[in-house]
């Protein structure tokens, strides 16, 4: 079933990423005509480390044998979280004497908000794969979810700038970390 599933999955991740990197393809063919804001290009290449990990993830659900409509609906809400995250980072459409800075405190609730929801549909998402005996939920994940979240929310409360420079390395920094040591903690107990 999880084949089934996983082609789904795939299509709509892929989809996400697929919108980041046409808005970098896009950004960089119109760079002389554009203005580009640094901060969002940090939020695209966290979106793109987040699609992959979440991606990455996604496959330990290939061990679960007895599959219910519900856990269906749910892994594919989740996707569409993130493609409709990933689509607020960039116009459909860049013309010339676009403000990617302006575009992207249009949209920060948006983007932060849909952020924000991700991290919540991550966590039961996170505990069912425990339950179902599939992998163990990583120590590191108790103290980067709460994290994660708070910069989103932050995001989402502020349109001041200085802040706005802050949460993107915050953000991509915590990701890493946690990706590294939680592939630590399987390398060491393996």
């Amino acid at each position: 079933m999880f084949d089934y599933l996983g082609v789904l999955l795939s299509v709509i991740l892929g989809l996400a990423l697929t919108n980041v990197l046409f808005g970098f393809s896009g950004m960089i063919q119109m760079r002389h005509s554009i203005r580009i804001y640094w901060v969002q290009v940090v939020w695209a290449v966290v979106v793109v480390i987040y699609v992959l990990a979440v991606w990455w993830g996604m496959f330990w659900w290939r061990q679960l044998t007895d599959w219910r409509f519900e856990e269906f609906l749910f892994l594919i809400g989740y996707a569409v979280v993130i493609f409709m995250m990933a689509a607020m980072l960039f116009p459909t459409t860049l013309v010339e004497g676009t403000d990617l800075e302006a575009y992207f405190f249009r949209n920060r609730r948006w983007f932060f908000g849909l952020l924000a929801l991700a991290q919540l549909l991550d966590v039961p998402e996170t505990l069912a794969k425990q339950t179902a005996g599939l992998r163990d939920v990583p120590i590191q994940y108790m103290l980067f979810l709460p994290f994660i979240f708070a910069l989103s929310v932050t995001g989402w409360s502020t349109s001041n700038k200085r802040v706005h420079a802050v949460l993107p390395v915050a953000f991509i920094s915590a990701q890493l970390a946690y990706l590294t040591l939680s592939a630590l903690d399987r390398i060491t107990a393996g």
